[in-house]
């Protein structure tokens, strides 16, 4: 596995060749990040009183939560992260609100 900045920066690299902008945002921005916004809520519901006796009875019920989402699942996510960013844009960088 390669370190999270390795993987950041052929993101990027990736991203340059196709010609998509880059947009800068704060790190930890949690208002216009998909994984906290749209991820995260369902998937903790999801997972709320579920014991797991091993780590792979865990991976195994989130690659099963995964591979089980519908394609607009994810649709939903990318089109809200649209708004958000214009809401920031319009906010002058401020905290989006849901």
């Amino acid at each position: 596995m390669f370190p999270s900045h390795v993987v950041a920066n052929l993101t990027q690299q990736w991203l340059q060749c196709y010609g998509w902008e880059i947009l800068p945002h704060p790190a930890h921005s949690l208002d216009l990040a998909p994984s906290d916004f749209h991820l995260f809520g369902p998937l903790k519901r999801h997972l709320g009183g579920m014991a797991f006796e091993t780590e792979d009875d865990l991976i195994s019920e989130l690659r099963n939560w995964f591979d089980n989402l519908h394609v607009d699942f994810f649709r939903v996510g990318i089109n809200s992260l649209l708004s958000r960013w214009q809401k920031c844009i319009d906010l002058h960088g401020d905290y989006v609100e849901k």
